[in-house]
């Protein structure tokens, strides 16, 4: 999922830089979501993690 966000990511900064407002302004909202999806993901396996070691 990491590798979705470095992909829109990277879409949003060539749009940009290409003067494609709309595009890179779509691309960077959809990056920014899964960037948080991956860090709740990350912190509930973190968690998880820490949890079951415990025991």
């Amino acid at each position: 999922m990491l590798s979705w966000t470095l992909a829109f990511l990277v879409i949003a900064v060539i749009a940009a830089v290409l003067g494609f407002g709309g595009i890179a302004a779509g691309a960077a909202s959809i990056a920014k979501i899964l960037f948080f999806v991956f860090l709740v993901l990350f912190v509930v396996s973190a968690i998880m993690g820490a949890t079951r070691r415990r025991t």
